[in-house]
């Protein structure tokens, strides 16, 4: 699967899921979104749920922004670095991210990174539309 296609995926799910939490407030929305009430509650929401495994190694890990508004991608690729496509990016360059060089392509490793998983960080973010907080992340594609 491509970032794309699991971009409009990703979006879809969490239009909808936000669709039932409409009577929420922003808080409660943000507090409903934390790692263990959504392995609980919504184990179809990220295939590492059903594993018990989280995408970043942090305590109190909020899965709002799933996919990090700092991220940047494209498919078909965004130039060439070191010979190779270069598929994403971290646009803060985060020093806890990383590239991963495959044989054909250099991709954004966020593994370690944790910036857009806090709470303090959502709130200042937050949107109850995700692809409003998204929009800059997919390069040349219209979502």
């Amino acid at each position: 699967m491509g970032y794309i296609s699991w971009f409009k995926e990703h979006a879809k799910k969490h239009k909808e899921l936000m669709r039932r939490l409409e009577a929420l407030s922003d808080d409660e929305v943000i507090e409903y979104f934390r790692f263990e009430n959504m392995l609980e509650k919504e184990p179809d929401f990220c295939p590492l749920y059903k594993k018990n495994k989280k995408c970043h190694d942090i305590e109190n890990l909020n899965c709002y922004l799933c996919a990090c508004p700092n991220f940047r991608f494209n498919d078909d690729g965004l130039g060439l670095k070191d010979g190779l496509v270069l598929k994403s990016y971290c646009s803060i360059d985060s020093k806890d991210g990383k590239q991963f060089k495959g044989k054909s392509a250099i991709h954004q490793n966020c593994s370690a990174c944790s910036v857009p998983h806090s709470e303090d960080y959502i709130k200042e973010h937050f949107d109850r539309d995700w692809l409003k907080i998204m929009k800059s992340v997919p390069i040349g594609f219209e979502v």
